[in-house]
């Protein structure tokens, strides 16, 4: 091995250093020495072996991997490290993933203890943040006395979801700055009023000089109809307990909250009394796995319309709640109390587009028209798709766009991608892997080069490396490629398979597709497994069905998961009326549910349905599947598509 790295470096001094890192032929130079030492140098670093890690740091330092042992050492001490170390490894290795990621979490770290002066310098490293991260940074900005950064989470400042601890520690820090006025203190208490959150709003409710009891908190919780019925309605601190309790009553009995709601609203300011129909309205529009849907709910919305401005997820429940039952003023109400941000948005502008359409007149028409317009030219996602519908047009697979032998030879040069393709060799750990991946196909993206990111998706895909091929294929800008946004492995399987239960082998792919990528080894955190996502109980069903013997081991072979997976969700199809939304809904959040969501009485559209599905995740996987058929259809040569065919109207509910 030593020959070989003796030739390696010889090889590299010959062609002049044309690259950054490793060896020119190929990969092989620089995959043999790092599959030689990488594993060995992170076993190393996970038994803090920091001594060995210098000896690899020495060795690997003309290998593609070769940052690796200088990074995990720095990680090791990470809260102890002074800012030049972080800063001296990011400008060695500018634009890296690792170093990206070490700058992260050293500002994230430095912000929990509190060290901002040390973070402050490693802040401009952090060019690629996730939520925490980017509210660590926020935290650093505010205290370098940025005047801004609060003005750009003013939304977070509302949101009474889990957030981060270092989001949660924005809001601290805003609760006392002169930017936020009075009304947005007073719309942040009573969200987390709302929301039961005890000690979040007495925190918000002292930064407004407002005394609230915990003791007088506890006794509401513990019978709020019973203080309702003689609430005291005369100051700040007495509308604060009357919306904790309408909400607390509200959580435990929705109809006991919808019929409480007038006599609490009485006799209280304008803005309070709104705010109490938002309240019930709100947990209405967010319970209804448990209370189904309720058009009083949207009447309570619709009522609290004018008060306080509504916060981002107040609008979307809102809007949701007014598709779902086809209000279509509600609608437009409810996407006009959006943020911009939101409202530019694909779903809201189709939904924009919908209520208008639904208007009559002729000029309301041309407006839905224009917007359709727009998001059938502007992408091929879901709502780009429905909006062609819209149209009358239909989806034609667009050009093919091949990387050139150039595009190849640049994938060969470019170090990110390099750094990839040879962990994947190596066998490494998938948490790297996938983030050297990810961040090359990002940096290509940035740049808006196309054939770098098809020569890349190419080779992954010929790998079998077919998740990741598909995410730098669906990156492209302006040169797109069906074939490999849509890739179609094992597809004797899939079409034989799925012509045996007669179902749509398009359908089966784009549902593979949003399970698991085609990783085949993919598991869930609730259990299910292989390519089609199958759950233990499901594989013992589906057996039981065929006549087979039901066998754990056989959900990690490739040929039966499919044949579960297709006879499964032919079976859900056929008990689901037929109905491929409901049949994808059934299949990821089961057929009880999705039969749960149907309307009572009459038919509703399937637009409509998806977007108020109760659950984000079911919601986001129908639109995905029923796009993803769309595409395979097309790259399956079954002719011209449109979404259309997968949306067609779900029918009222009937009782089993």
């Amino acid at each position: 091995m030593n020959r070989l790295r003796v030739l390696c470096a010889t090889t590299y001094q010959f062609y002049g250093r044309l690259f950054a890192l490793g060896c020119v032929l190929g990969t092989s130079c620089v995959a043999s020495a790092a599959e030689e030492q990488f594993n060995d140098a992170l076993r190393a670093a996970s038994s803090g072996n920091t001594a060995l890690l210098d000896q690899y740091s020495a060795s690997m330092q003309q290998d593609s991997l070769g940052y690796y042992p200088e990074y995990w050492k720095l990680n090791m001490s990470l809260g102890y490290q002074p800012s030049g170390n972080i800063i001296d490894f990011a400008k060695r290795y500018p634009q890296s993933a690792m170093a990206e990621k070490l700058a992260a979490d050293y500002v994230e770290e430095k912000v929990k203890q509190a060290d901002y002066s040390n973070a402050r310098p490693v802040v401009p490293y952090v060019t690629n943040p996730d939520q925490a991260e980017s509210c660590a940074v926020a935290q650093v900005r505010a205290k370098s006395d940025d005047p801004l950064v609060f003005a750009e989470f003013k939304d977070l400042w509302l949101n009474t979801g889990n957030l981060p601890e270092s989001c949660q520690g924005v809001g601290r820090m805003m609760l006392t700055s002169p930017l936020m006025s009075t009304q947005d203190k007073q719309q942040r208490l009573w969200g987390e009023l709302r929301a039961g959150q005890i000690d979040k709003a007495q925190a918000t409710a002292n930064a407004m000089g407002l005394n609230l009891s915990l003791a007088q908190f506890n006794q509401i919780q513990s019978n709020p109809l019973n203080y309702l019925w003689s609430a005291p309605k005369n100051n700040d601190a007495d509308y604060a307990y009357l919306i904790f309790a309408l909400a607390r009553l509200t959580e435990t009995d929705l109809d006991s909250g919808l019929s409480a709601t007038n006599r609490a609203a009485e006799n209280v300011p304008e803005a309070v009394q709104k705010y109490l129909y938002r309240t019930v309205a709100y947990i209405g529009g967010t319970t209804v796995l448990k209370n189904n849907f309720n058009r009083i709910v949207l009447n309570y919305f619709d009522a609290s319309y004018g008060g306080l401005p509504f916060s981002p997820e107040e609008a979307e429940v809102y809007a949701r709640q007014a598709v779902r039952f086809g209000a279509w003023d509600s609608v437009m109400r409810a996407i006009g109390s959006m943020t911009i941000t939101q409202q530019q948005e694909d779903r809201w502008q189709y939904w924009l587009g919908r209520a208008y359409e639904q208007r009559g007149d002729a000029n309301s028409k041309r407006i839905a028209m224009g917007i359709y317009q727009q998001l059938a030219q502007s992408g091929d996602d879901y709502h780009n798709l429905l909006a062609q519908e819209r149209l009358g047009k239909n989806y034609n697979k667009r050009e093919q766009a091949q990387p050139s032998s150039r595009d190849f030879q640049r994938l060969d040069q470019d170090i990110h991608f390099r750094r990839a393709f040879t962990l994947k060799k190596i066998n490494a750990p998938d948490s790297y892997t996938n983030r050297e991946w990810n961040w090359a196909v990002r940096q290509a993206y940035l740049r808006e080069d196309d054939g770098l990111l098809l020569a890349a998706a190419q080779r992954a895909a010929d790998l079998g490396w077919y998740d990741r091929a598909i995410y730098a294929a669906n990156r492209t800008v302006k040169k797109h490629n069906d074939n490999l946004s849509y890739l179609t492995p094992h597809q004797n399987t899939v079409l034989s398979y799925s012509q045996n239960v007669n179902l749509d082998p398009a359908w089966a792919y784009g549902l593979m597709r949003q399970e698991s990528r085609f990783v085949t080894h993919a598991r869930s955190n609730v259990g299910a497994g292989g390519l089609m996502q199958i759950m233990p109980t499901t594989a013992k069903q589906v057996a039981k069905q065929m006549g087979e013997t039901y066998n754990p081991a056989v959900l990690t072979d490739m040929n039966t998961n499919i044949r579960y997976g297709t006879y499964y969700l032919s079976m859900i199809q056929g008990q689901l009326n037929g109905n491929a939304v409901l049949a994808t809904a059934g299949y990821n959040a089961g057929p009880n549910r999705a039969r749960r969501w149907q309307a009572n009485t009459g038919t509703i559209a399937a637009d409509q349905y998806v977007e108020s599905i109760p659950l984000s995740e079911t919601r986001d996987y129908v639109k995905n599947v029923m796009t993803n058929a769309t595409h395979y259809g097309a790259v399956l040569g079954q002719g011209i598509q449109n979404i259309g065919k997968w949306m067609r109207a779900i029918p009222a509910r009937i009782e089993q």
